[in-house]
């Protein structure tokens, strides 16, 4: 009886363990699934405020950020001043220019009205007064009547025909000076209008480099603008003086012809205002 009881009692022990641990199982369970089902607990956070950025110009924003509006824009005062010498540079060539090319013009007309109308009248005098007023060729008959009419006196003891000759010749001469009014402009302007420019050029070159100190680098983004306004200066003394120098050489050349048929025309009327004097002598 007593060893019956000892067999009951070791196998109720060894089988309390197996008995137990299903109910462990399902308490680890039911621990893991209450725990996923709980709601996630977040903690507070402190809010930083985020700083403003700066606004940064981008390139696209600029129509084009290498021509004249970006270089009066972006350039500095040297470079502002230059150009406003090379603007009045070139108005002031392409003025001279446009009112020489009218008063030769205007010239040119005088002299085919002096040649229709002077010679047919019957008198120098009345000759004179055909011609416009402001007519190199009336000028000239004028003062070479005058020259006539004062022949006395002491101007008397020489000869007529060489103080007519040269009477006429200071008229030619004080018309050849008008012609030549203004082109002093077109010539200070073609040669002075390079130099003018290269200022320029070598200033532009100058921010390069003090660009290229400042940042460290050679990128393109710190030297293309100063190079680019280097490169304009150039182009723009180029464009203000080799039209000036062009309207010079022509000018010069339209001068030349013109005072051809001056001169002629004063010749002329030497000799005829001499035979005048030989007939009344």
């Amino acid at each position: 009886m007593i060893a019956l009881r000892s067999l009951l009692l070791s196998t109720a022990l060894a089988l309390s363990p197996l008995a137990a641990a299903p109910v462990l199982a399902q308490g680890a369970a039911t621990s893991s699934s209450a725990s996923a089902s709980a709601p996630a607990i977040v903690l507070p956070t402190a809010s930083r405020p985020t700083p403003a950025l700066p606004q940064i110009k981008s390139p696209e924003s600029i129509a084009n950020p290498y021509g004249l509006r970006a270089l009066w824009e972006q350039g500095d005062w040297v470079a502002r001043v230059t150009l406003l010498i090379l603007a009045v540079m070139s108005l002031g060539s392409w003025y001279v220019l446009i009112a020489k090319l009218v008063a030769q013009s205007r010239m040119g007309g005088q002299g085919k009205s002096a040649n229709a109308n002077f010679w047919k009248a019957d008198t120098v005098r009345q000759g004179a007064e055909k011609l416009e007023t402001a007519s190199p060729y009336r000028f000239i008959a004028e003062a070479a009547l005058e020259a006539t009419r004062k022949h006395d006196g002491l101007i008397g003891q020489v000869d007529l025909n060489t103080w007519t000759a040269q009477s006429i010749e200071r008229a030619v001469a004080t018309v050849h000076s008008r012609t030549q009014e203004g082109l002093a402009v077109l010539a200070t302007v073609g040669s002075t209008a390079p130099f003018v420019g290269l200022f320029g050029t070598v200033w532009g070159i100058y921010n390069a480099l003090v660009r290229i100190g400042a940042s460290g680098q050679a990128s393109i983004d710190k030297v293309a603008g100063p190079v680019g306004e280097a490169l304009i200066m150039t182009a723009i003394s180029l464009a203000v003086a080799v039209p000036a120098v062009l309207g010079y050489n022509w000018l010069v050349r339209r001068n030349k012809v013109a005072m051809d048929t001056v001169r002629a025309f004063g010749s002329d009327l030497h000799t005829v205002l001499l035979a005048a004097n030989n007939k009344r002598s």
